[in-house]
């Protein structure tokens, strides 16, 4: 089968034993059925919490302990080119079979989990959790088509102050909250220069709780140069996590939009 790069990955069975290194990924995995073959994980993989009590963390997104992953002898290890680094994956693929998933769109998503519903004969399961998702999105669409269209600023970092331009999974998320993104003419994780003397004209700013983990205290430091907008802390991971956290978050984008950007 091939992975999301189209790369050709070797399988000759379903494997059994699983790490992942993407924290969404692993919640995909547990809502697919397949806890008990997770061997291995991130420290970052933090849903469903108790995972943290009974797997083996091999370390983070952009640095592994590779003597822990061998050890735990994976028949298969899970990664995300934008998560993952190359060379990390370079290392890994001495150790097992990698499937590496490639995340731009919600289509992108739904073929993830089609994928892991075939390489881990999880198909049936799969494919209710693709049509739960659809149903979701098709019920936010109603919701979302006759409300007035925003600018929004996505922060992810500050010190530098970075944000979620386009070609990515938020920009996507953005855009079905009918929000027009800001910087959607940059591209991907730009830094920004901000400048209270030429204050910006975002109507919202969004400071996402993760990577960077922006809190209320950040509204104060951030407003001089948006003076007009509407700025507030929101669940990076909602915005961010593909896969399963999708069931939850258009519930959350409907909380938004009713009591904080109506």
């Amino acid at each position: 089968m091939k992975d999301q790069l189209h790369r050709h990955i070797e399988v000759d069975k379903t494997p059994k034993r699983i790490i992942s290194l993407v924290p969404s990924q692993t919640e995909l995995l547990v809502d697919l059925g397949l806890e008990s073959s997770i061997v291995g994980m991130t420290k970052f993989c933090v849903h469903p919490i108790h995972l943290k009590e009974e797997k083996v963390i091999v370390g983070g997104t952009k640095q592994v302990h590779f003597d822990r992953i061998i050890d735990l002898k994976p028949d298969i290890i899970l990664c995300n080119k934008e998560e993952n680094t190359k060379e990390m994956i370079q290392e890994l693929e001495k150790i097992a079979t990698v499937h590496i998933s490639d995340i731009y769109t919600i289509g992108d998503t739904l073929d993830l989990i089609k994928l892991y519903g075939i390489l881990f004969s999880k198909e049936d399961v799969a494919t209710v959790l693709i049509n739960n998702i659809s149903e979701k999105i098709s019920d936010f669409e109603d919701f979302i088509k006759d409300r007035p269209k925003k600018t929004a600023a996505y922060f992810i970092w500050k010190d530098p102050w970075m944000v979620a331009a386009k070609d990515n999974f938020i920009d996507e998320l953005l855009r079905l909250n009918g929000l027009e993104n800001y910087f959607g003419h940059l591209s991907r994780y730009p830094e920004v220069v901000l400048d209270a003397s030429l204050p910006e004209n975002a109507e919202l700013v969004l400071l996402s709780s993760e990577p960077f983990p922006f809190k209320e205290e950040h509204i104060q430091e951030i407003r001089p140069f948006f003076p007009k907008a509407t700025i507030q802390v929101v669940d990076g991971e909602m915005f961010s996590w593909y896969g399963s956290r999708l069931l939850k978050a258009f519930d959350y984008f409907k909380t938004l939009h009713q009591h904080q950007w109506s």
